[in-house]
């Protein structure tokens, strides 16, 4: 097995018989340099990045190869409640984006093993899940994204610190490692980018103690067996759909209305969709509290708001998935001087500046500003270059597609349809909308009446779109092409007349000619086939 002490010796020896430098000298500066975690002692840096996740990491990086400049990075994972910790990458690498999406498409599979019958496949009767594999294998990934990720910002030169940094005063940063040590750095420009971590229900005894959340259930080491999900957001039904998808029971808990952020008409087609597939919602409802049980299971009880009832209810996991906070009050930012808004926890910035003019803050962290990791990336590079390379491009947060990966996938970019009638008025906007039944269907005959698709343009001509929806198989990369267009101010007519793909799912949106106000059948039309 390779040795590093072993070769730190024998280079030692060679140095000393050279009279280069003296042992416990090169000793130090080579450890130092395999160990960047080692605390150090002050130093000076073009930049300081509090936070290692993809905003923070794209930031420093972009800063250190296109402007040469000396950049640290601070990165701590604060164990969650339940003790999950996790590798260098942030929330989307370890806990979010990506194992979310490997879990999914777990879940796809087994639904694909079910319709490949219908295509000729000879499957067994029974098909089973292993729990253990798939987590292993996801676990295998991330950790060689850590690796890949810690090699990078050497290679790049960026300075890594496993450490919890906080503020001294504006220009000085904290670090405190695992092991205790202190590292203390000053900087002559300072980003936040510490994105959030999970909240837990107010008013819901025993939650910490006895819940997790999506910190924890992708390493999970047994089964989470019959599930509870409290909160109806996109984590909560993405979380019970691919467990419902592997074999285990899943209710969530929904205290006002599923995915309340979203377009509200995609978002009940979701939860028909969900609920035909077997998992439960509890309308209405709001924990209050959580014990074990002698059989190792978990007692919630909970408040049906309809009529006040309180209830009981048995199951293995309970998962809280009731929105994330960033974690500022670790941060001293009263020593910095840095504004932030006290319930939220998240920080008022102007094109990233905070109120002290050389500390700014990207990604999640930001109030107001949607939390996904494509813009704390983009946000990240585009501060980067007007820091340090005369750029003028600020990010625009508008018209920025998502997917909500559920069982039937949801994609969206632009206005939901409520937001719309808020914004311009019911009278001056128009709703093009059908259901389509994908290709892939016809065949295991499966029901098409949750496929459905709306775009949401301005009455007047041209009739720009404003927004575009659309639920079904890959929704995600059936949007993505589209927000590229919405952004360059895409109309009706051009959509209309663009050529679509046969067949193709992405192409039913180029056929849309059926309004709401015309009150004709929204199914595929004469006029569109």
């Amino acid at each position: 097995m390779f040795n590093v002490f072993g070769l730190v010796n024998m280079h030692v020896c060679i140095l000393r018989t050279l009279k280069v430098l003296p042992f416990k000298t090169y000793k130090s500066r080579f450890l130092n340099a395999c160990y960047s975690t080692k605390a150090t002692e002050e130093k000076h840096y073009d930049l300081v990045v509090i936070g290692g996740g993809s905003g923070g990491l794209a930031c420093a990086k972009e800063a250190a190869t296109k402007y040469n400049q000396n950049v640290v990075v601070f990165d701590y994972v604060t164990p969650s409640p339940q003790g999950t910790t996790w590798g260098l990458g942030g929330t989307c690498v370890n806990v979010g984006c990506i194992p979310k999406k490997l879990f999914h498409q777990a879940a796809l599979l087994g639904e694909a093993i079910e319709d490949s019958k219908y295509y000729g496949w000879l499957a067994g009767e029974k098909v089973e899940h292993n729990w253990e594999t798939l987590k292993n294998a996801v676990s295998d990934h991330i950790k060689s994204v850590n690796w890949v990720t810690r090699v990078e910002l050497r290679d790049k030169k960026v300075q890594y610190l496993n450490a919890l940094g906080s503020f001294v005063d504006q220009r000085t940063v904290k670090g405190v490692t695992k092991q205790n040590k202190e590292v203390i750095v000053k900087g002559d420009k300072i980003v936040i980018a510490i994105g959030g971590r999970p909240n837990y229900p107010a008013g819901f005894e025993g939650a910490q103690q006895y819940c997790i959340t999506s910190d924890d259930i992708f390493s999970l080491e047994k089964p989470p067996g019959s599930t509870l999900i409290i909160g109806a957001g996109y984590i909560g039904l993405e979380c019970a759909g691919f467990l419902k998808g592997l074999g285990y029971p899943a209710t969530v808990m929904v205290r006002s209305v599923v995915l309340r952020e979203f377009d509200q008409g995609m978002a009940s087609l979701i939860q028909d969709y969900m609920t035909e597939k077997g998992v439960e919602f509890l309308l209405k409802c709001e924990p209050k509290k959580v014990q074990p049980t002698p059989d190792n299971k978990y007692k919630v009880t909970f408040l049906n708001k309809s009529d006040n009832s309180v209830h009981e209810r048995i199951f293995d996991t309970v998962l809280c998935a009731t929105g994330r906070r960033p974690t500022t009050d670790t941060l001293n930012l009263d020593k910095a001087g840095v504004k932030y808004d006290q319930v939220t926890g998240k920080i008022d910035a102007v094109d990233e500046q905070t109120n002290v003019p050389h500390i700014y803050a990207v990604g999640d962290v930001l109030l107001n500003k949607p939390e996904l990791t494509p813009v704390a990336v983009h946000a990240g590079k585009l501060l980067a270059r007007r820091i340090f390379g005369g750029g003028q491009l600020t990010m625009d947060y508008d018209n920025i597609a998502t997917t909500v990966f559920t069982p039937l996938e949801y994609g969206c970019v632009g206005l939901s349809e409520e937001r719309a009638i808020l914004n311009y008025g019911e009278e001056n906007i128009e709703v093009y909308h059908a259901f389509y039944k994908p290709t892939e269907w016809f065949i295991p005959q499966r029901d098409p009446k949750h496929c459905y698709l709306k775009v949401i343009s301005l009455r007047v001509a041209p009739q720009k779109v404003l927004g575009m929806h659309f639920v079904g198989s890959n929704a995600g990369e059936v949007i993505q092409g589209f927000s590229a267009a919405v952004k360059c101010g895409l109309t009706i007519e051009q959509l209309q007349n663009t050529v679509g793909i046969h067949p193709t799912l992405a192409e039913e949106l180029t056929r849309v000619c059926i309004t709401k106000r015309s009150g004709l059948d929204p199914k595929p039309q004469s006029c569109c086939s």
